[in-house]
């Protein structure tokens, strides 16, 4: 007996497999929500609403930043994770919220496979900086002094297991150096007005905040954790020039999806990330606030994809072999 298929049947059967590209096509429809897992202000904060502006143009709809501070930058990740996958709510975050933080202590969430890539951002290098006062003139005198001076130099850091204490850490177990911790719950305000002042004489500090000190004489810089030379202080040599081949760090950003997000939106996403950071107006602000932005090809999904789970794999190991724990 041969069966006979309704049209309407026909035409429902059509409808639900159109669904989904239809979906992705006409995202976004109504406004995205970036969530800043930090207080509004400071580098974290401006590059996150710079580039919710780029992004506004492209997408055709407004991109807001929502600020969600707490535990760390954790609630902010929560927010994301628990949301619904359909690229209106969108994680940003960093090498401290989206690496350390799972690193060193436990938190309700993982974010390789809770989150879905969207693209890397830019990367704003640590620069190496000490009190104008200590005796030295470049990053080799710096480590034969400190070599020479055990436990006479104190380094600012914003707590045990924060990004400036991990760093200080793997320094000294990468030079055989050995000094002294001083924790600041202020953050990095704190930490600048003593090593200003002297009461500390070393830290790893963000170019946004260092360069107008060190122009002004009063802290020297040694060194910038990276592979190239920094568009706003090309004069402070890289680690690999200074002495220290490979010691790169950097607080890096991204911007995640909640997992499950549908690939035509995450791509959609992406290619306005994209063209904000080739606007030559955002990329001239960006390298005047010391950030290093990547090349279009390492901006991808699959880029970011793979620089978190590299980064997660090293952080780990240092860490671990360090003890080192959130207080």
């Amino acid at each position: 007996m041969t069966r006979v298929i309704e049209p309407l049947a026909v035409v429902g059967v059509l409808l639900a497999l159109a669904a989904a590209p239809a979906q992705a096509q006409s995202f976004p429809s109504r406004p995205v929500t970036i969530v800043v897992p930090y207080g509004p202000g400071g580098p974290a904060d401006i590059l996150a609403r710079i580039m919710a502006e780029g992004m506004r143009g492209n997408l055709g709809q407004p991109v807001v930043v929502e600020n969600v501070a707490g535990a760390a930058g954790t609630m902010g990740v929560i927010r994301v994770v628990r949301a619904a996958p359909d690229g209106y709510t969108l994680s940003y975050g960093n090498w401290g919220t989206h690496v350390l933080n799972g690193v060193i202590q436990k938190v309700s969430y993982d974010v390789l496979a809770d989150l879905e890539p969207i693209a890397l951002l830019p990367d704003n290098p640590y620069i190496v900086v000490t009190n104008a006062s200590l005796p030295v003139n470049n990053f080799r005198e710096l480590l034969a002094w400190l070599k020479a001076n055990p436990n006479k130099v104190s380094q600012g850091t914003g707590g045990a297991g924060s990004g400036s204490h991990v760093i200080g850490i793997y320094f000294q177990n990468r030079t055989g150096t050995q000094y002294q911790f001083v924790p600041y719950r202020q953050g990095t305000a704190g930490q600048t007005q003593d090593l200003l002042s002297g009461q500390i004489q070393m830290m790893f500090d963000q170019p946004s905040n260092a360069v107008q000190h060190v122009r002004s004489g009063r802290i020297k810089a040694h060194a910038v954790l990276a592979k190239d030379r920094l568009a706003m202080a090309p004069e402070i040599p890289t680690a690999d020039e200074a002495g220290l081949p490979g010691f790169y760090v950097s607080t890096w950003y991204g911007l995640w999806a909640p997992k499950g997000t549908p690939p035509d939106i995450v791509a959609r996403l992406n290619a306005a990330v994209g063209e904000a950071l080739a606007d030559p107006a955002v990329a001239q602000r960006l390298t005047g606030m010391g950030f290093a932005i990547a090349p279009r090809d390492r901006q991808t999904p699959q880029a970011l994809g793979a620089r978190h789970k590299s980064e997660i794999e090293k952080w780990s190991a240092i860490a671990k072999a360090a003890g080192v724990k959130a207080e």
